[in-house]
């Protein structure tokens, strides 16, 4: 019987510090995350899971450390070069345009991967007009994985908000991702809305093979669809491993709960 190869390292991240003024949001923070993984991170509030987030994507840069994506050094780039590489996000606030239909969403955030120019888009022809098809049938595409076809032609702020979050998944999803950070994804959802969007999540891993990090606060969920977890405390790691090693660690019951916990998280 053979051994299986070992999947490559999609995402690393070596000894990221980064403070705000006399406050230390991430405190020498080192993982890695392997191809086709589901990675979750928790930890109390203000433990610095969204800023770690925001460091991978480009929001924040860090005093110190280093972020490689594909063996790719990514740390000083920009947002906008970042997402061109392959990496995608939602946020915990829901960034949709109100105003504009399930289809027009979803289509804006392709914009990146129109190679036309301005010229050959305000004339409407030849390759703008080929990539306009090509890029509406991945957007149907998305409709069709997310089950959102009812509210194609719906207008985003009149619709339910968890229909909303999984119209944000499906933005994220529109970028053609290969590593996709999730903020929070489940937030203010109720149970039903909870199944359907970690339903949604596995499909995504498993399906299109994307790796995935997700920040989650639900605790049942991420046991139930990670295949490791990353827990953070004051911007310091204090645990890493499988969901079952996790959620019996001593340390992690103790950033929970308090030091008399006597049950796992």
């Amino acid at each position: 019987m053979t051994e299986q190869t070992p999947r490559p390292v999609e995402l690393k991240v070596e000894n990221l510090d980064l403070s705000f003024g006399g406050v230390k949001a991430l405190d020498s923070l080192s993982f890695e995350v392997v191809r086709g993984q589901i990675m979750g991170i928790i930890g109390p509030n203000g433990a610095g899971k969204t800023s770690t987030l925001n460091c991978i994507n480009g929001f924040y840069r860090a005093q110190h450390g280093e972020i490689y994506f594909q063996d790719k050094r990514i740390t000083r780039l920009r947002p906008d070069s970042i997402a061109k590489l392959g990496i995608s996000r939602t946020f915990q606030n829901i960034q949709l345009y109100t105003g504009l239909n399930v289809v027009d969403n979803l289509m804006a955030a392709r914009h990146f991967l129109f190679k036309s120019t301005w010229v050959e888009g305000a004339l409407y022809y030849g390759r703008t007009h080929r990539e306009e098809v090509e890029h509406r049938w991945a957007v149907e595409h998305i409709i069709d994985f997310l089950e959102l076809e009812r509210w194609r032609k719906s207008v985003v702020g009149t619709l339910p908000y968890g229909i909303r979050k999984r119209i944000d998944l499906g933005r994220a999803l529109a970028q053609e991702p290969k590593l996709l950070l999730l903020d929070e994804p489940m937030a203010g959802m109720n149970v039903e809305e909870k199944e359907d969007m970690a339903r949604f999540i596995l499909d995504v891993q498993e399906e299109k093979g994307i790796t995935i990090v997700l920040i989650e606060h639900d605790m049942g969920v991420v046991m139930d669809i990670t295949d490791k977890i990353v827990v953070l405390d004051f911007g310091r790691k204090i645990a890493e491993g499988p969901p079952d090693v996790v959620n019996k660690d001593p340390v992690v019951i103790k950033a929970y709960l308090g030091e008399q916990a006597a049950s796992p998280v």
